[in-house]
């Protein structure tokens, strides 16, 4: 069973797999950190096979972090629309910056995460998949990305829960900028559903 993970089930305890997923060719596009191992840079088939085998031999539920959009959100005209963490006001410039789900990268992380989850649920799973998203934006501008340092300070967060309540978005009406915004599963159009993860901020 794959299922949305709740605010209760994030905790220092437990199976965790915190990834932070992307496609590449050539390059190790993906960070995995595994409970409190090191995190490994891979790249996509790697890190496939690595959760599914992580998975299989797991004899607890498994939390699995990933750093993509796994809900998406609709107007009421049935466009697109970004969520409430999506869009952050600069404290210093008071311009908005957005980093919404349909937009640039957004679409190439939700894809990965979308073949991820399809290999999940077709094969044998003796434990029960939490589900829970990451989101890692908002950067300072002399902060590079990096994939380790990013599944790193998911877990901080998965640490320390109650420092961080802030950051931790449940209920739709904090993850929905209208109240009529449609909100869904970001793998319905795969044929599952697996509810609305959390959502688990870290601006670095």
């Amino acid at each position: 069973m794959i299922r949305a993970g709740t605010i209760d089930e994030i905790s220092p305890e437990g199976e965790w797999l915190i990834l932070d997923i992307g496609f590449s060719s050539t390059k190790s596009s993906c960070g995995l950190k595994k409970n409190r191992y090191d995190p490994v840079e891979l790249q996509f088939g790697d890190v496939k096979e690595k959760i599914c085998h992580s998975i299989r031999d797991s004899r607890q539920p498994v939390n699995l972090v990933i750093e993509a959009p796994l809900s998406i959100a609709f107007n009421k005209q049935g466009n697109p629309k970004g969520r409430r963490f999506e869009k952050q006001t600069d404290q210093t410039t008071g311009k908005s910056k957005t980093r919404y789900w349909y937009c640039n990268g957004g679409c190439g992380v939700m894809v990965a995460a979308l073949y991820l989850i399809r290999a999940i649920s077709e094969m044998p799973k003796p434990v029960e998949i939490r589900l829970f998203e990451g989101f890692v934006s908002f950067k300072s501008g002399t902060v590079k990305s990096n994939h380790s340092r990013d599944v790193e300070l998911l877990r901080k967060v998965i640490d320390h829960p109650e420092d961080y309540r802030d950051k931790i978005f449940t209920e739709p009406g904090d993850i929905k900028m209208d109240e009529t915004d449609v909100l869904k599963s970001a793998f319905l159009v795969t044929g599952i559903d697996t509810g609305i993860p959390p959502v688990i901020v870290s601006n670095g």
